[in-house]
This record gives C-alpha cells, sequence and structure tokens, in this order.
C-alpha cells in the first residue's frame, strides 16, 4: 500500500524539456493519438499524394504545349488534359480537406473525452495537488494545438517530402545542371530550418505551461472574488496572474520569431534558387543546351518547390506545437486511477456483531456496519502520519460524532471512508467485507456526503436534489425541502425547483440545506455530514438535528463538528487526538471523565446549556 500511495505522488516525468527525450519519443506520443484514426489519416496520405503526382504533371503539359505550339500542332489535347488535371484536383482537394478536417476534430474529441474521465475516475488525493484552471486548459487550448499536428500535419510533412524530392526528380530529367543549384539551396534552407526547430518547440512549450499556471491561479481568485475585494487585493492578484500571462506571451514572442525566421529563410532560399535558375537557364538556352519550353517547365518546377517547401515550414512548426500539447496532456492523464477490487467483488452483507458503546435507551449494541482495524494514513511519501493505529466501529444505526482539535484526523476519517484515501496500513470494512475487495462505487453506494464547503453543483434547484437519486419522486423531494425549512425559499422562487442554483440565488446556509436535501433524499446506509450546519442559525440548525436525529433511528449518521452544539446528544462521541482517538462515550461520559473535552465544550461555552437540554430519546 505504501508502494502505491508513494507511486501517485511521484512527480511526473512529462515535465521535461523537448530536449530531454528522443525526437522518436516525442512523436510517439502524438502518435498515441494518431493511431486510432490511422486508417483514415492513410487515406488522407493517398489523397494527398494523388494530388501531388497532378502538381507535378502540370508543368511538364505545360511544356508539351509550348513543344506543340512551336511545332504547329493542336493544342485541343494538351488544354483537355490540363482541365482534366484541374478538375480533378480541385474535387480530390476537397474531399482530402474535408476528410483531414473529420479526422482532427474526432482526434481533439478523443483527447477530451480522455482528459474528462480521467478527472472524473482519478485518485482524489493527486488530482486536488493540481489547479482546477491548469486541468481546464489541458482540456481546452493544449487539445485545439493537439487538433492539426495530430492529423493535418503529419500528412503534410509526409506529402511536403515527396512532393519535394518529386519536384527534383522531375527537375532532374529536364536538366541535371539546374537541378545541381536548386538542390543546393534547398540544402542549406534544410539546415538552417531544422537548426531553429528545437528552440521553436522549447519557446512553445514554456508558452503552453505559462498558460496553464495563469488558468489555475485565475481559477482560484475567481472562487475567492469575495475574500480578494475585501482584502483590497485585486492590482496585488491581477498583478500575479498577469505575470503568468506575460511570460507566456513572452515565450510566444520567442517562438514567433524564430517561426518567422524560419519561414523567411526557406521562402528566401527558394526565391533565391529561382532568380539562379532564371540565371543560368538564360546562359543554357543561349548556348542551345536547352529549349524554351525546357526552361519554363524548370521555372514552373521552381515555383512549385515553393509549396512542398513552406508546407514542410508549417508542418514541422504545427508538429512542434501539438508535440508540446500532447505531451501536457498526456501528463495529465498520468494521474493514478481510483484502485479497482483486489478480489472478486462481494456483494455488502451482514458483518459479525462488533463491540461497542450503545446507544442510549437501545439495549444490546447493533452489529457493526463500518471499521477502522488499525488504520494508519498519510497524504504523502514521507509526510506525518495523518491517522496512527486508529481502531473504530460505526453501527448500523445511530448518531456518531467525531469532535477534536483542528488536525486531529477528523476529515481524514471521512476521507478514508469514502475511499478518497488508501490506508497505508490496516483495514477498511463495510457490512464486514473489506475495502481492498470492493470498487470505490461499491464502498460509496452506502454513503451520502455532505461536504463543508458545499459546492453548487452545476445546475437547478431540481438538478441539485436529484443528483444522487435521480428517480426521486415530487413528494419525496418536497419532503426533504421542508425538513430542512428551504420550502419557504423554494415558493417564492419564481421558477421554483427549476431556478438555476448558483451563490447570487443562494446563501452559503442556504446551498448547505440544498447539500443536506440532497442527501436525505438518497435515504443512504451511513450519512456523512462534515461541518453540516455551520452556515445555518440556530433555529434551521434545531430542524436539521431533528432530520438527522430521524435518519439515524434506521440508519447510520456519522457527524465531523467543531459546533459541539450539533453533536451533544449524539448517541456516540468519538473524540480525537494527534490521529488517534482519544476518547468516545455520550456527551455526559466525556465531559466527566476527559480534560481535553471539557476544555472544548468550555471554549464553546455550552457546559451550562446541557442541564437545560432534555435527554435523547430512544430515537437519537
Amino acid at each position: 500500500m505504501a508502494e502505491r500511495i508513494a507511486t501517485t505522488d511521484d512527480p511526473p516525468s512529462a515535465e521535461s524539456s523537448p530536449e530531454a527525450e528522443p525526437r522518436f519519443a516525442q512523436l510517439k506520443v502524438l502518435w498515441s493519438f494518431v493511431r486510432p484514426h490511422r486508417r483514415k489519416l492513410l487515406l488522407g496520405l493517398v489523397l494527398a499524394l494523388f494530388g501531388s503526382a497532378l502538381e507535378l504533371a502540370n508543368p511538364m503539359v505545360v511544356k508539351l504545349v509550348l513543344d506543340t505550339l512551336s511545332d504547329g500542332g493542336g493544342l485541343a489535347v494538351p488544354i483537355a488534359l490540363l482541365l482534366g488535371l484541374f478538375a480533378v484536383g480541385a474535387v480530390l482537394g476537397v474531399y482530402h480537406w474535408i476528410l483531414l478536417g473529420t479526422v482532427a476534430e474526432k482526434v481533439v474529441l478523443d483527447a477530451r473525452t480522455s482528459l474528462v474521465r480521467r478527472y472524473f475516475r482519478a485518485a482524489l488525493v493527486p488530482l486536488s495537488r493540481r489547479p482546477t484552471g491548469e486541468l481546464v486548459t489541458r482540456a481546452t487550448s493544449d487539445t485545439v494545438l493537439l487538433r492539426e499536428a495530430a492529423s493535418s500535419s503529419v500528412i503534410s510533412l509526409i506529402n511536403g517530402g515527396v512532393l519535394l524530392v518529386g519536384t527534383l526528380v522531375m527537375m532532374a530529367v529536364l536538366d541535371l545542371v539546374l537541378v545541381s543549384v536548386t538542390a543546393g539551396a534547398v540544402l542549406v534552407v534544410t539546415v538552417l530550418f531544422l537548426a531553429l526547430m528545437p528552440a521553436l518547440a522549447r519557446a512553445q512549450e514554456k508558452a503552453q505551461n505559462s498558460l496553464g499556471l495563469m488558468g489555475g491561479v485565475l481559477d482560484g481568485a475567481l472562487r475567492a472574488i469575495r475574500t480578494v475585494k475585501v482584502s483590497r487585493a485585486e492590482e496585488r492578484l491581477g498583478d500575479k496572474i498577469l505575470e503568468h500571462a506575460r511570460e507566456s506571451a513572452e515565450h510566444g514572442v520567442r517562438a514567433v520569431r524564430r517561426e518567422a525566421v524560419a519561414w523567411t529563410i526557406a521562402f528566401s532560399g527558394v526565391q533565391l534558387a529561382i532568380i539562379a535558375i532564371l540565371g543560368f537557364g538564360a546562359l543554357r538556352v543561349a548556348s542551345g543546351d536547352i529549349g524554351v519550353s525546357t526552361l519554363i517547365a524548370f521555372l514552373l518546377y521552381a515555383f512549385t518547390l515553393l509549396t512542398p517547401v513552406m508546407e514542410l515550414s508549417q508542418s514541422v512548426s504545427t508538429l512542434q506545437s501539438g508535440i508540446a500539447a500532447a505531451k501536457r496532456i498526456r501528463e495529465v492523464e498520468a494521474i493514478p486511477l481510483e484502485p479497482a477490487a483486489e478480489a472478486p467483488a462481494v456483494p455488502p452483507g451482514p458483518g459479525p456483531a462488533v463491540g461497542g458503546h450503545a446507544a442510549p435507551g437501545r439495549g444490546d449494541a447493533p452489529e457493526a456496519l463500518l471499521e477502522l482495524r488499525g488504520v494508519t494514513a498519510r497524504y504523502a511519501p514521507g509526510a506525518a502520519p495523518a491517522l496512527t493505529a486508529v481502531d473504530l466501529v460505526i453501527p448500523r444505526r445511530g448518531h456518531t460524532a467525531i469532535v477534536g482539535p483542528s488536525g486531529a484526523g477528523k476529515t481524514t476519517v471521512l476521507s478514508l471512508l469514502l475511499r478518497f484515501l488508501e490506508p497505508e496500513g490496516g483495514e477498511l470494512r463495510v457490512g464486514g467485507t473489506p475495502y481492498r475487495e470492493l470498487t470505490p462505487e461499491q464502498v460509496r453506494a452506502h454513503f451520502a456526503y455532505v461536504e463543508q464547503d458545499t459546492p453548487v453543483i452545476p445546475g437547478t434547484l431540481r438538478e441539485n436534489l436529484l443528483f444522487s437519486r435521480p428517480d426521486a419522486t415530487e413528494e419525496e423531494i418536497l419532503r426533504v425541502i421542508g425538513d430542512v425549512r428551504l420550502a419557504d425559499k423554494v415558493e417564492a422562487l419564481a421558477e421554483g425547483l427549476d431556478t438555476p442554483l448558483d451563490a447570487t440565488a443562494f446563501s452559503g446556509g442556504q446551498r448547505q440545506r440544498v447539500a443536506l436535501a440532497r442527501a436525505l433524499l438518497r435515504s443512504p446506509d451511513v450519512l456523512l455530514l462534515d461541518e453540516a450546519t455551520s452556515q445555518v442559525d440556530a433555529i434551521t440548525e434545531a430542524a436539521i438535528t431533528e432530520s438527522v436525529r430521524r435518519h439515524a433511528a434506521g440508519n447510520a449518521v456519522v457527524t465531523v463538528a467543531h459546533r459541539l452544539s450539533t453533536v451533544i446528544h449524539a448517541d456516540r462521541i468519538i473524540l480525537m487526538e494527534d490521529g488517534g482517538v482519544r476518547a468516545q462515550g455520550t456527551h455526559t461520559e466525556l465531559l466527566e471523565r476527559d480534560t481535553l473535552y471539557r476544555d472544548l465544550v468550555s471554549a464553546l461555552h455550552i457546559a451550562e446549556v446541557e442541564a437545560e437540554v432534555p435527554e435523547p430519546t430512544a430515537a437519537g
């Protein structure tokens, strides 16, 4: 288990610079996106090569027209041939364009699908270490860069190379002297161009990395916009975010400069070659070594040479951007998934009775639903343990509260129960079945969870309530809304349950009640509450507490709380300290025998309240 945790937190190797990997390895990353579409890309390549063949045939047909004209022959056949080549080339070009465009969109869709599914199936701890904005950037801008690189640029690179070689071959057929001049110019252009590529790739990758960092900071800042404004930190935080934007722009400008130099070299090299061909060609025509039609055809091939040279230049540049994007996407996809069951899944069933504190007025202790046996957990290799050798039993019914000072390990217990965190040692069981024999989905089927921050799920109030139980009836929805004192609020809304749920329409306390209603609607085996009443008023808290008590009469409720007023009537209170269980019992028992619990109670000034509150009923 320790090895698995260590693996999830290892820094990803994909952050290395492009030169740290062999060129073949970089292309292999890009090929992993192309592979599923290789047949359509092969068809696209065939069409591109056929189009190049037509392009190579044009100058020869022009030469045929000129030779026919000089010999006094008819032009009908050569002109018809030229028109035929043009028509076929146009049709193939349209189909080729549509084919590659379709493949490009499918490549982007596949990459985004893979990323989104990875995000939602990833282990929570390593995923939460990455800024949300950066993860969004990978699924948006990085996949756009991947679009051309994984489709048309691959085809263009191959086709451009073939067209370049084919053009030089056809030039050689016409005149070996002139083709040697052309080949020399192409060689110089190629060497200079390739020398600029590594620096271009580095600049493009750094620009994307800075953009991802900017997205991460911006996302966090917008989430805390109220705090930012009250702290008068708009300018400071804006400058910090824009610093990443400036870094991205600087690297982008460097990439543009190198790309501009590369393109200028390529274009100028071909232009100089054409000038040289014109000069040497005129001398060879004057000396009678070649005819005028041959020189014209050769010049047409020289102009044709612009196409593959520019195509290769553009393709290599796009390919570099695509490789950088592909590496960043694959790096995120390396986030480990949640663990699978290590043995054939066993349906949860009744487990053996485990001793523990009985609920007041219940007689014998109910059998255990959840067990922690000697559990040790930490959030990162080498970090201090968040829990150390914890033994804990949660019965099938009743209200169990977990309290303690900050850092005691309360939230870690919830993370382990929900399998957001894997234990380093020990074992967890649900219904007598070890967690390791169940998938996370099977474990979580027992739970409903109300988070402390109660994040809003995008959608309407109805969609939020039905999120955990889509088949709930209208009557059931209205019942839980009434239980958490939201009925008046819903009736006041113009769109009722179909009102979009956002921070402007609902206060923090109301969103917290929506989260609790969603959890109660599911009627889970275990209701987990993480400070579920921290943002509500005393009257609403009393109503919520009553709802929780009713649920605890037939199911388990586990509450993590700092406000002890919400848990003093729990069937059992577990007091944690420094990653271990210090004591457990009822409020009265702990108040009598544990100094830390007395200190917590006295700090909240509720000791005297207990004497005035009636004893809890058998329902909890």
